[in-house]
């Protein structure tokens, strides 16, 4: 089998390629706008498109970005996922998402989230074969009455902390462990009285 190339998005020129496949392979409609947003506002440089040998036409794509969430949390987002039907089973959509998750980690993603249909099953099999875990049900989340599913990949840090910012599970994120000293109210050579 041939070599599939991935490469970044580079332009406007990009923009109707990967708005027909989405808009082929996905049931959810988005606006141009919504393209524009995710390809000329997100940081980092965010899609990425996979190319079959000899060919212009990009078989998937994959649309996300990266953000601070509620000032709290370094959030990847992944909004769209699209593998041309004839080209699935090939590894593309898992390379997709691998490769995008490795450009967030190394702007520090802390967690990255999703929504999928409840009832895509290869969605679901393929994001928790990642790592993803489904975090809640969304009732009718989508405009043509779905349920979805948030899925939550949470990462670990990758570099090794200094002696007091060793990380610590909390909540079910990694946050840097601090310690504060407190004073106590008594004199530390009294003895209780229990």
């Amino acid at each position: 089998m041939s070599e599939i190339t991935y490469r970044q998005y580079v332009g406007e020129s990009d923009l109707p390629q990967i708005m027909a496949l989405v808009q082929s392979e996905l049931s959810e409609p988005y606006v141009i706008y919504t393209y524009r947003y995710f390809l000329h506002e997100c940081q980092p440089p965010f899609p990425l498109q996979a190319f079959p040998p000899d060919s212009s036409e990009p078989v998937g794509v994959i649309v996300c970005k990266q953000s601070m969430h509620r000032e709290r949390a370094n959030r990847g987002y992944i909004a769209m996922l699209s593998v041309n039907k004839l080209w699935r089973k090939r590894g593309i959509a898992s390379t997709l998402v691998k490769k995008s998750i490795d450009v967030m980690k190394q702007h520090r993603v802390e967690e990255v989230v999703l929504e999928t249909e409840f009832d895509n099953s290869a969605a679901l099999s393929l994001y928790e074969s990642l790592g993803f875990i489904r975090e809640k049900r969304l009732y009718r989340f989508y405009l043509n009455g779905k349920d979805a599913f948030r899925l939550t990949l949470v990462i670990p840090p990758t570099d090794a902390p200094e002696d007091d910012d060793k990380p610590v599970v909390r909540f079910g994120r990694y946050m840097p462990y601090r310690a504060y000293q407190i004073s106590l109210p008594y004199a530390q050579d009294e003895v209780s009285s229990r």
